[in-house]
């Protein structure tokens, strides 16, 4: 989300202020810094950053803070580095032109709603369009700044995603991946009288656009999993089989305490049943392990539901307190050492489990959209998302081709016969 958002900012200061991009920020007049706050440490890194873009840029130069630590520090970024120009929060990236005229402007407007505003066009990436269906969260996880950074939860017009689609297809896309904090609750809110359509209808239209190929969706939220969306994801040829399923803890009681509405045996049951409606299937997570007041057996059952799922991807983080959440105020902190060892713990895990899933991938063919090149190799993502490599000289960036895996090295595997 935070690249897209990187991309709406290039996209509206290039066609709406004349701005160009530069590799050098000490020949920039305009530097900014697009930022996450949902651990503590990019935030901690970013008055480090500023210190040193201060130091190289040139005199004029502006220089802006923009993102999700943007929309919660507000005015104190101005106070703590005066030399910052402007700061513009995560809801409000449709002002950049205007906000980057105006020097010490504060935009954090959590209620500004930009569902409807028809950004300028610009993506990183030829091959892949991402795509945002809704903006901010409704949710109430008690360790999550996100709401009070990108507000209350809107969907985005369907017309308006499909219409985004279909441009980015007409100028080359192959693959799109829809944008979300919890894109399966789309359609819970509008903010006009749209046609009220929920996430397996979106899914269906925009698998009706004549040109692409393949359809991705980052993040999905358990609670929502429901029969209708799993079989849609099952038997829609151009859904891609590979699904986030955000756990956070395998302790029904953490999940509680984490307000994530949902139980450790729905996660399982959920889990299960998308193994088996789609074999080949692979699963990603988000865990965080040390929430406070997690015993030993709370950890114990985050990893026995790692050993039952048996996940493709992890992402695992130690519990990083965060300001304007209720976890930070929670009793039971657990100590810092006991927290890595528990992540080193469930990380072997993963490790584990991972080098076993991706030997079991060598000698399948899978078709893989390739989108960079690293000297004689391109490198893709297969329709289960692992990282694929194969030769140069018989596939190119931006080709969907099929690839028989041959060999699993370094977290990526590596095919050699295209067709």
């Amino acid at each position: 989300m935070n690249v897209r958002d990187s991309e709406h900012l290039f996209a509206e200061l290039s066609t709406r202020a004349d701005y160009d991009r530069t590799d050098r920020p000490e020949e920039a007049d305009l530097i900014l810094i697009n930022t996450c706050s949902v651990r503590e440490k990019p935030v901690s890194k970013l008055f480090s950053e500023l210190g040193q873009y201060n130091r190289i840029k040139k005199p004029e130069a502006k220089l802006g803070v923009c993102g999700c630590t943007a929309s919660h520090l507000g005015e104190s970024i101005l106070k703590r580095a005066p030399y910052v120009n402007f700061v513009l929060g995560a809801r409000n990236v449709s002002k950049i032109v205007d906000i980057a005229q105006r020097d010490k402007a504060v935009e954090i407007d959590l209620d500004h709603d930009e569902s409807t505003y028809h950004f300028s066009e610009h993506r990183s990436s030829p091959y892949q369009a991402l795509v945002n269906i809704s903006i901010g969260c409704d949710k109430e996880c008690t360790y999550c700044i996100v709401p009070h950074t990108r507000g209350s939860e809107v969907s985005i017009p369907p017309k308006l995603i499909i219409d985004e689609i279909k441009r980015a297809v007409d100028r080359g896309a192959l693959e799109v991946m829809l944008l979300g904090q919890n894109v399966n609750n789309y359609g819970r809110r509008f903010s006009g009288p749209e046609a009220r359509i929920d996430f397996p209808e979106l899914l269906e239209q925009i698998s009706r656009i004549e040109g692409l190929e393949r359809i991705r969706f980052q993040s999905p939220h358990p609670l929502h999993m429901d029969d209708r969306f799993l079989e849609v994801f099952a038997h829609n040829e151009k859904i891609v089989k590979h699904m986030h399923m955000p756990l956070q803890s395998g302790s029904t009681a953490i999940l509680r305490a984490m307000k994530r509405g949902y139980s450790r045996e729905w996660f399982l049951e959920r889990a299960a049943r998308l193994r088996q409606m789609v074999p080949g299937v692979t699963i990603g997570t988000d865990i965080i392990v040390a929430f406070p007041g997690e015993s030993d057996r709370d950890f114990e059952q985050t990893l026995d539901v790692m050993r039952q799922v048996a996940f493709e991807q992890v992402f695992s983080f130690k519990y990083s307190p965060r300001p304007l959440t209720k976890a930070a105020q929670m009793p039971g902190a657990i100590d810092n050492q006991e927290a890595s060892a528990r992540l080193a713990i469930l990380q072997a895990l993963h490790r584990e489990q991972l080098s076993m899933a991706m030997a079991a991938q060598v000698g399948t063919t899978q078709r893989v959209l390739f989108e960079s090149q690293e000297g004689e190799w391109v490198l893709g993502r297969g329709d289960n998302f692992y990282l694929i490599k194969a030769p140069a000289d018989k596939a190119a960036k931006g080709e969907i081709r099929s690839v028989q895996i041959v060999m699993a090295d370094r977290g990526a595997l590596i095919g050699t016969q295209v067709a």
